[in-house]
């Protein structure tokens, strides 16, 4: 957890470097401006781990600001990373075209003697005389001074003992600026200006998201083993409810009402439901009691679980009247067919008892493999152990469905489905994208979701 920590620390503060050094050093001139943004910068890295630490100690307060500047923070950091090569393309151009004008300064053109009665000035001092030949024609001159020194051609560099030139930055033979800082300067603030007005407008759109009702998706899965006359079987389905510093008990009647009128056949609550303790949040979560379905509603735990005290937490879901399914399963007896419906504890579960962690040999080992199994297991990723003991069907949730574009990406690496169906192995899986959100109240690209799986006999 230390090294943990210690990592985060330590990434927070290169970005807010980075963030410090493009949007407040590069966009402006030494100053008390500069000083201003340096002081914001250093204040909004420290908000995140504060935030971080502060919400998980009771100081809620902290929940809004820090986790807003979270979400901003991370789109500006994507934005302002996407613009480095456009700005560099453009900084290359100003370059180029700033670069002073290059050339050789010619010496005199000789006159020609018979040229109209003019003089030819030699190289070596001496004045041709007009209708003078040989060797004799000419004699010494004193100049009134020195020549002076041949300039080599490109060369940027007075001749010696003359004067250096305009010093406006441009260069002798009047050529364009050799630096212009104002230009620069104005890209500089065009880029900030623009990554920042888009992640204020994406952020504000992903919180209108976050903020707002779930979708409600219906989806049809066919089943091979499924007998004929549990076609049409309906499964409401929803994870990472997320009771917690910003959603509360109306977050959690909303999510009651829109399953009710679903009219589900079973109802599946796979895991995160809380960030907060049955003491903080046992109010929050008492509507779950009234969850209507025909043939029960279920839950397994899911990682948040376990930050959050399991074990009081597995019994107070018993008591509002939804079976926890603890690496068991339960025979599902309906329209003169059976299916099984079994849920495993989370992956990342350690410990004994109601926090062991997944047995999928206990909760699939011994059962009879001509009835239809699905499975209900927190991360997507439990798939590849489950096909081992031929799942049909797994319902998960855990990903979000990335919560926040383009960190879905992110989620593909460690996740085999990130949302709607896929399969591993042989196994299909579905992967709800959650009622609620962690951290920032921002969805974008991952609307909160409630599906209600109908599945389909051969």
């Amino acid at each position: 957890m230390a090294t943990f920590v210690g990592f985060a620390v330590l990434v927070t503060a290169l970005i807010h470097l980075y963030l410090w050094k493009r949007l407040v050093r590069d966009t402006t001139r030494p100053g008390r401006w500069r000083k201003a943004g340096g002081v914001a910068a250093l204040l909004l890295a420290l908000l995140v781990p504060a935030t971080m630490v502060g919400t998980r100690n009771g100081s809620y307060w902290l929940a809004w600001p820090g986790y807003l500047w979270l979400a901003l923070m991370f789109y500006l950091l994507v934005l302002l990373l996407v613009l480095e090569v456009p700005v560099a393309v453009a900084k290359l151009v100003l370059r180029r075209r700033e670069r002073p004008a290059t050339g050789a300064v010619g010496e005199p053109a000789p006159v020609s003697a018979g040229g109209g009665g003019r003089a030819d000035t030699t190289a070596t001092g001496h004045v041709a005389e007009p209708g003078a030949t040989g060797p004799t024609a000419t004699s010494p001159v004193a100049l009134a001074e020195p020549p002076a020194a041949p300039v080599e051609a490109g060369s940027t560099e007075p001749p010696a003992g003359g004067d250096s030139g305009p010093r406006d930055g441009r260069d002798p033979a009047g050529g364009r600026p050799d630096h212009d800082p104002s230009r620069r300067l104005l890209l500089a603030r065009g880029a900030a200006i623009f990554a920042g007005l888009t992640a204020a407008g994406v952020t504000g759109y992903g919180v209108r998201t976050a903020m707002g009702p779930p979708r409600l998706d219906r989806v049809r899965i066919p089943l091979a083993k499924l007998p004929r006359g549990m076609d049409g079987l309906r499964i409401a389905t929803v994870s990472d409810i997320h009771l917690g510093p910003l959603r509360g008990r109306a977050h959690t009647e909303r999510i009651v009402a829109m399953i009710n009128r679903l009219d589900a056949d079973l109802v599946a609550v796979v895991g995160d439901l809380v960030d907060g303790s049955v003491a903080e949040l046992g109010t929050a979560a008492e509507p779950l009691r009234d969850l209507r379905s025909r043939y029960g509603s279920f839950f397994v735990t899911g990682n948040h679980e376990y930050y959050s005290g399991v074990e009081e937490w597995v019994r107070e879901v018993d008591r509002l009247g939804l079976r926890v399914l603890q690496n068991e399963r339960q025979e599902i007896r309906a329209r003169g067919g059976v299916l099984d419906l079994a849920g495993v504890n989370d992956v990342t579960a350690a410990g004994t008892g109601l926090a062991a962690p997944a047995d999928y040999a206990a909760a699939l080992g011994d059962r009879d493999r001509s009835r239809p199994v699905v499975l209900l297991a927190h991360q997507p990723v439990a798939a590849q152990e489950a096909a081992k003991f031929g799942v049909d069907l797994q319902l998960s949730g855990h990903t979000h469905g990335g919560q926040m574009v383009p960190f879905n990406l992110l989620v593909k690496l460690q996740q085999p489905v990130v949302s709607g169906l896929g399969e591993v192995d042989g196994t299909k899986v579905y992967v709800t994208n959650g009622a609620g959100f962690w951290g920032p109240p921002v969805r974008v690209g991952a609307p909160p979701q409630v599906t209600l799986v109908e599945l389909r006999a051969p």
